[in-house]
């Protein structure tokens, strides 16, 4: 069970979506969770209960994968 995770983190459902993909994206906490596919960009609300016993595991907090992006986004600027 995931307990903790925040906005903008990255996370691995137990069951993959339609599309095939299983990473999502939180883009809202509250009393219910909405996450997006990363894969194809659907948008689906949870319960946090739901949530917690559906979600596998934090592949990436948001702070994390922001500093990554940063760096590339960084390392690029400095090629041209």
């Amino acid at each position: 069970m995931l307990t903790d995770f925040g906005l903008g983190d990255r996370v691995e459902m137990r069951k993959k979506h339609a599309c095939g993909g299983n990473e999502w994206i939180i883009t809202r906490t509250g009393a219910d969770i909405r996450i997006r596919c990363v894969k194809c960009g659907r948008s689906v609300m949870l319960d946090r209960g739901d949530f917690m016993r559906a979600a596998k595991k934090r592949l990436a907090a948001a702070a994390e994968e922001s500093a990554e992006t940063n760096e590339r986004n960084e390392e690029n600027n400095g090629e041209h």
